[in-house]
């Protein structure tokens, strides 16, 4: 019988036979690793915070926070369910429930179905523009999954998949169409969000190259730190430049700083190109979300 993992929540209190298909589910959703969730939300409340000028509002917050838990968690199952031909062959992944024949494709499908729906179901709750924006980020993340055999840039594709909240926030806000701020805020993530997926693209690109996927480390050869390099400078320049068209004060340029501080310090070891250091260096930018929501955030406290 296999054991639960401990990070499945309230396993022990299930019956002993519900138990690892409950701790599969939990892993296919990779609840186990929520770094994914930090790294989509951070730009999310960023997004909230600079369209409400301050506190959103305890229902958007639910609405975005349990959002951006939900849509992360589809894209993990649907991105796996996709991914079956791959993961069986790379190191890393091919302990997943689905290759490990621990769950089913069938099961996988109906999970995603479920997560979207309880998604949408939240976004019902606010304005008819953020539902049509809604329908689009359902698009991007069903997509996704199958740009590694279309094309050698699936990484901009979570970028854009990452960022779509950003417009919905601010039409969820404010009823209207996002202003360029939100465009703004939209392309520095995915200038960011494509940096920091290259570094994870990087873990596993020899297994990559063998089992015939595509990504934007293979494509980049030994450009790849380079042109990392390049995106986090744009991606720190286009909020600089957020900041600026705001006018915001001492607050957000204290949060600014450590972000830069946070964004290039992973260039130390990252650069040796060795798959732990790669995935080192990805790990660190949820520290960089957090820091530009930090300064947001005592942006509009020292305001108000």
């Amino acid at each position: 019988m296999t054991t639960p993992s401990p990070t499945a929540p309230f396993a022990q209190l299930l019956p002993l036979a519900w138990r690892p298909r409950y701790d599969a589910s939990w892993r296919l959703l990779r609840g186990d690793r929520p770094i994914g969730v930090l790294l989509l939300l951070w730009p999310t409340l960023i997004a909230l915070w600079v369209a409400a000028e301050g506190w959103p509002g305890l229902h958007l917050l639910l609405v975005f926070g349990l959002g951006v838990w939900l849509c992360r968690s589809a894209g993990c199952v649907i991105n796996d369910y996709a991914d079956r031909w791959l993961d069986g062959r790379v190191q890393r992944t091919r302990e997943r429930p689905l290759v490990a024949g621990q769950l089913s494709g069938r099961f996988a499908l109906g999970l995603f179905a479920a997560l979207m729906a309880l998604a949408f179901l939240l976004v019902l709750s606010t304005n008819a523009k953020t539902v049509a924006l809604s329908v689009v980020a359902l698009g991007l993340a069903a997509a996704y999954p199958y740009m590694k055999r279309w094309t050698d840039l699936p990484q901009v594709w979570l970028g854009l998949a990452f960022s779509w909240g950003i417009p919905m926030a601010f039409t969820a806000v404010h009823d209207r169409w996002p202003p360029p701020e939100a465009w703004l805020l939209l392309c520095a993530n995915l200038l960011w969000t494509t940096a920091y997926d290259t570094w994870y693209a990087m873990v596993d690109r020899e297994d990559d190259r063998r089992a015939g996927s595509r990504s934007i480390a293979l494509l980049l050869g030994d450009l790849d730190v380079p042109v990392i390099a390049v995106l986090t400078l744009l991606f720190l320049a286009a909020m600089a430049l957020l900041g600026l068209r705001l006018d915001y004060g001492i607050g957000w340029w204290l949060g600014f700083g450590l972000a830069v501080v946070f964004a290039l310090l992973p260039f130390r070891y990252g650069r040796s190109r060795h798959p732990a250091d790669c995935f080192r260096a990805f790990k660190a930018n949820q520290t960089v979300g957090a820091a530009l929501f930090g300064g947001v955030f005592m942006q509009h406290l020292f305001v108000a």
